[in-house]
């Protein structure tokens, strides 16, 4: 259907709807909060045996083309399997490794043939893109010096410690470049930890400098490829931010029907009751925007209708988490600020998916030179 907002299609695919089903049983069965707490304080923050079965189960290779290793859905089929992921709270490198994977595809194509099929099988990869910090700004920083070798660090590179290939987008001679660097080429003095406030996330500033990239790419397909790298990002975030949100909702319900106060149920006051409904409609309204997204992309560069849809997905999920995380807090009560609360996890996903590849008032400004200019 089209629209003067351009192309408004929403579809869900019997694959995207088999792997929904499998991910959310995975996760209920492998993940319960327990057993993600239990991981909050280790050093990966995620248990390598739950990793290893998602990637037997092929999670990893799922938008990879089959030629490749992967299954060739398409990324449009990682957004189920990442909502469950974000329902469950459940921290893997899966996103960092398929998106490290769609850089390289794009940006590479079969000249990086041996990496892809690596990511598929499981390899953990990630992408070192910020230099600065600033999600608006080019971060080309780290160069390539004439002879060879890297020069810079990258700041919150995402689950750096566990990552075995990092995808370093660069610069050399003033064209956009991408170099890939094995973790065995970097001493541990490369890496300064981050602590972030989801705790389910792990990131590290890494200094490449004086490091000879294994693989390296030049030219308008880099630009192309992280421009598309950037906004896949960005729905994939709004994927795990939705779910995370359906899953704060749950809670805060299943408190609502439980808890009295002056021989009441709380859920019976409308002052409770309307934000609930607004968590709701904003879980409903979050999840089409996030599928028509996936609806829109595909393995060739983004349109300016998928762009559209991958920029709304996130200005909407990432309010929505952090409205929901907030709600969750302060409807528990005192409860609610403590750490055996599960309201503590909704309120740092809330901070985290709001900012993450970029926040609801980066995508708006880009929104208004789309569809107003």
């Amino acid at each position: 259907m089209k629209s003067v907002l351009g192309d408004l299609s929403l579809t869900f695919s019997e694959e995207q709807a088999m792997l929904l089903d499998v991910a959310r049983g995975f996760v209920r069965d492998r993940a319960p909060m327990d057993a993600v707490r239990e991981q909050l304080e280790s050093d990966s923050g995620f248990d390598p045996a739950v990793w290893q079965e998602m990637v037997n189960l092929g999670w990893t290779g799922i938008a990879l083309p089959e030629s490749h290793g992967g299954s060739g859905l398409g990324l449009g089929a990682v957004v189920p399997v990442v909502e469950a992921l974000g329902h469950g709270f459940l921290g893997t490198p899966l996103v960092n490794t398929t998106l490290a994977g769609q850089l390289l595809w794009r940006a590479g194509g079969e000249e990086s043939e041996a990496l892809i099929e690596a990511i598929a099988a499981g390899e953990v990869a990630t992408v070192a893109y910020l230099d600065g910090g600033d999600w608006g700004a080019e971060n080309h920083a780290v160069t390539l010096t004439d002879s060879g070798l890297l020069k810079g660090k990258k700041r919150f590179v995402g689950d750096a410690k566990v990552a075995s290939l990092y995808v370093v987008v660069c610069n050399r001679g003033g064209d956009p470049a991408l170099a890939v660097v094995r973790q065995q080429d970097l001493s541990s003095a490369a890496f300064s930890e981050h602590t972030l406030v989801d705790l389910t996330k792990r990131a590290a500033t890494i200094d490449f400098t004086d490091v000879r990239p294994h693989w390296l790419s030049v030219g308008g397909a880099v630009a192309d490829a992280v421009r598309d790298y950037r906004l896949l990002g960005a729905l994939l975030c709004a994927a795990e931010a939705t779910g995370s949100a359906a899953r704060s909702l749950e809670t805060i319900v299943d408190y609502l029907k439980t808890r009295k106060q002056f021989g009441k149920l709380i859920g019976s006051y409308q002052a409770l009751k309307h934000p609930a409904v607004d968590i709701y409609c904003g879980v409903e309204n979050a999840r089409s925007f996030v599928y028509h997204g996936a609806s829109l992309i595909d393995d060739g560069s983004l349109s300016t209708d998928a762009e559209v849809a991958c920029r709304m997905a996130k200005a909407e999920a990432g309010e929505l988490m952090a409205y929901a995380g907030d709600r969750a807090v302060q409807f528990h009560g005192g409860i609610g600020f403590t750490w055996d609360c599960d309201s503590t996890l909704f309120i740092r996903r809330g901070q985290w998916s709001r900012q993450a590849f970029g926040d609801a008032i980066h995508h708006r400004k880009q929104l208004a030179r789309l569809l107003l200019d």
